[in-house]
């Protein structure tokens, strides 16, 4: 009898075993490598300024596809809940905190329009554009009041043209970038945003006035140098130096009131942009990733302002371009 009264003190009430496996499955001491990897994604989140250009424009790369990194937290955080770890759990606060601060605010409601705003379009159209045409009445059935083009080739320039001409009764082209308007367009002028390197004709840049009901804005087009990534890491150079030269530009605009439409090859958080970025105000909401058209991983078709507001930006369906077209909302003071 005492032997048996042992046996069952030791195994205690029906289903405490059960509780005890359950408890030991939740634990401190596991899932420490997924809590280093959290503990690195906010850190890249929150200090990418941090990581050096220098070799391979990584840090340039890394702002490319920042917001991409809330995708590692979700993979973090289904690994923390398969290995049952606390410590990886509370670990994952920290990116998580961090992409709410930097990308957070982009998922907010938008606000209503008000009266003096300004919808504008913003479109690589591709310069292999099968259907400009088509391209072109998908653009004016958004009902923009400004239409910003680039990659015109000049086959394609008299379809646009045409097509939008009644709806758009102002345009001004210079080299391969437009703008057309429903208000009259004043003092068009080529701007040269060619890095030294290029040796060829290169006219990606247009500076002219839209004289809207609310006062004269200086509108801005542009189609900054391309970039590619490779085994090295970001090639941007001529990306780099044509937006120091559109920087300086913005700067010297004598009008207050200025809009910048362009595909600038790079992203908002890219500090290569920073030249325009330090200078204009981006989109306050919407993430629109416009490129590529198959998968948009990146939104590098850009709308910035200056005394002025970007109020919200969205993407437009796809076009026989490569790049998704961009609207955005320009709530002006």
């Amino acid at each position: 009898m005492p032997l048996l009264v042992r046996r069952w003190a030791g195994q205690g009430r029906p289903g405490d075993a059960g509780k005890g496996d359950a408890r030991r499955q939740w634990a401190w001491t596991r899932g420490r490598v997924v809590a280093a990897f959290a503990v690195l994604t906010a850190g890249l989140l929150a200090f990418h300024r941090a990581v050096p250009n220098a070799v391979g424009r990584l840090g340039s790369l890394l702002e490319t596809f920042l917001p991409w990194l809330g995708v590692v937290v979700l993979v973090l955080f289904a690994l923390a809940l398969l290995r049952r770890s606390v410590t990886a759990l509370v670990a994952l606060l920290l990116p998580v905190a961090a992409w709410t601060y930097l990308f957070g605010g982009l998922l907010l409601p938008v606000a209503e329009s008000g009266p003096h705003d300004l919808v504008v379009v913003q479109h690589n159209v591709s310069d292999e554009n099968t259907d400009p045409a088509g391209t072109a009445r998908a653009l004016s059935d958004a009902e923009p009041d400004l239409i910003a083009l680039q990659e015109l080739v000049p086959p394609a320039l008299p379809v646009y043209e045409k097509t939008l001409a009644a709806d758009y009764p102002y345009h001004a082209v210079r080299g391969t970038v437009g703008l057309w308007s429903k208000y009259p367009l004043t003092d068009a002028r080529l701007l040269d945003i060619k890095p030294r390197g290029i040796a060829e004709p290169w006219s990606r840049g247009l500076r002219t006035v839209v004289k809207t009901p609310h006062g004269d804005i200086a509108a801005y087009v542009a189609h900054l140098p391309s970039v590619r990534v490779r085994a090295s890491g970001l090639a941007s150079s001529w990306r780099d130096e044509s937006a120091g030269l559109l920087g300086k530009a913005i700067a010297a605009e004598p009008l207050k009131t200025v809009i910048l439409l362009g595909d600038l090859n790079g992203t908002v958080e890219d500090r290569g942009l920073a030249p325009l970025t330090s200078r204009m105000n981006v989109a306050e909401r919407g993430f629109a990733l416009s490129f590529p058209t198959a998968f948009p991983l990146a939104r590098i078709d850009q709308v910035m302002a200056r005394s002025t507001t970007v109020a919200h930006i969205r993407t437009l369906p796809a076009t026989g371009s490569d790049h998704l077209p961009v609207a955005a909302r320009i709530a002006l003071r």
